[in-house]
């Protein structure tokens, strides 16, 4: 009768002991201390030794173009090279991401890190890598397939250096990024209550974001009758309210602190020179990490709007294109795995890191689910999202190890 409270209690003991561990942070000297050790300075070794593989492997992904909802080609590539690996469990879920684990000795914090398949090139995209000046030329070879490639890096020089780990590393290259973080939230809607820590990789490379920007998107429609350029007016053009609401909007003073931002991006009227537009139309992007600052910026242009409807004589309609929230976590500055990457980046000379809370990734679908999450990259790029985008290639071999010592410093290196 004794025993059981005494087995009870030594249970509790051991789940608080493993729940303490898996939170427990990195300091800077501890992240230093590390870097000396045998097996990972086996680790790094292989990733020096690796480059011209990694580089050849970097190009091979990136020419296999994966518009978003439309990445299974390139899904499998990497899938074979992952079955090659002493990994556990390579598989897909429902949603088409792909997932391999790297299963740990037990006791240490599961670590789940994000790269994103898809691009925002269009179908039918025939891509050639390049290379010149120490870059590499090509639509999609930053965002993300450095990443994607700094994963498989990552886990050839932990198996080169065969460290094992005391958590769990789950590697998940997720689907649909660029459209709607879907892959993600679909991921972590089915995992949560087994994420300790996130880390999506997606840009960045000297330092990471720890938050998420919200981003609204809308188009707002001015519709009056329309007519030819000789029609008498009033009625006017459904341009002229939509030339003054965009002048006005532009007057609106935009916070700085907390950070925002707000632009027109996109313009349509009529589809001929000589007519009155029937329906004019802008698009608004509206960011900041307060969501209290979009609410209030989305009313006074809404109100805008109507002024200059009402002065006009014409009707409006707001189609609201995306909304995403802002992802911030209370003291998360001060979270384990926040102050862990700090140290890890200062550990392996990165000055001054810039670290903030504007990420704009699969990160912020971890936040909103409460999970603890940054954004980091592997290497620095330029051009993204265009057919000239390009990145440096010798940063990305330090990327990886950054990447490595950040896994080992969060799971734990089982002795």
């Amino acid at each position: 009768m004794t025993r059981t409270p005494r087995n009870l209690f030594r249970l509790a003991a051991l789940v608080l002991c493993l729940a303490t561990h898996a939170r427990a942070q990195v300091t800077l000297e501890q992240a230093k201390a590390m870097l000396n050790r045998p097996a990972v300075k086996a680790a790094f070794a292989h990733v020096d030794r690796e480059r011209a593989e990694t580089l050849r492997e970097w190009v091979a992904i990136t020419e296999i173009n994966a518009p978003s909802g439309k990445e299974r080609t390139r899904a499998e590539y990497i899938e074979k090279i992952l079955r090659g690996y002493k990994l556990a469990n390579v598989h897909y879920d429902a949603t088409g991401n792909l997932i391999a684990e790297r299963k740990g000795t037990g006791g240490g914090a599961r670590v789940v890190f994000d790269a994103h398949l898809d691009t925002v090139f269009q179908e039918g995209l025939k891509i050639k890598a390049t290379i010149r000046d120490g870059r590499v030329y090509a639509p999609g070879v930053g965002d993300d397939t450095r990443n994607i490639e700094a994963l498989l890096a990552m886990i050839r020089a932990l198996d080169a250096a065969r460290i094992k780990t005391r958590g769990d590393l789950v590697f998940v290259f997720t689907v649909e990024e660029e459209t709607a973080l879907r892959g993600a939230e679909e991921y972590i809607k089915e995992n949560r209550a087994r994420i300790d820590h996130y880390i999506a990789l997606d840009g960045g490379y000297e330092g990471f974001t720890y938050g998420g920007i919200g981003i609204n998107w809308y188009r707002h429609h001015f519709i009056g009758p329309g007519g030819h350029t000789r029609s008498r007016t009033p009625p006017y053009s459904a341009t002229l309210p939509l030339a003054r609401a965009i002048t006005r909007i532009y007057d609106l003073e935009v916070p700085r602190n907390p950070s925002s931002n707000l632009n027109v991006g996109m313009l349509g009227g009529s589809e001929v020179v000589n007519a009155k537009a029937a329906d004019a139309w802008f698009t608004v992007d509206l960011r900041s990490t307060d969501n209290e600052v979009i609410a209030d910026l989305e009313k006074k242009i809404n109100a805008i709007i109507q002024d200059e409807a009402k002065r006009a004589g014409v009707t409006t309609k707001t189609e609201v294109i995306s909304t995403s929230p802002s992802a911030q976590i209370p003291n998360h500055r001060n979270s384990p795995l926040v102050r862990t990457a700090e140290s890890v980046h200062l550990a392996l000379g990165f000055e001054n890191p810039p670290i903030t809370i504007t990420g704009s990734n699969n990160s912020s679908a971890a936040l909103l689910a409460g999970i603890s999450s940054i954004s980091t990259g592997a290497g620095p790029c330029a051009d993204s999202h265009v057919l000239t985008e390009n990145c440096e290639i010798e940063p990305l071999y330090k990327g990886i190890k950054k990447l490595t010592l950040l896994g080992l410093a969060l799971a734990g290196i089982s002795e």
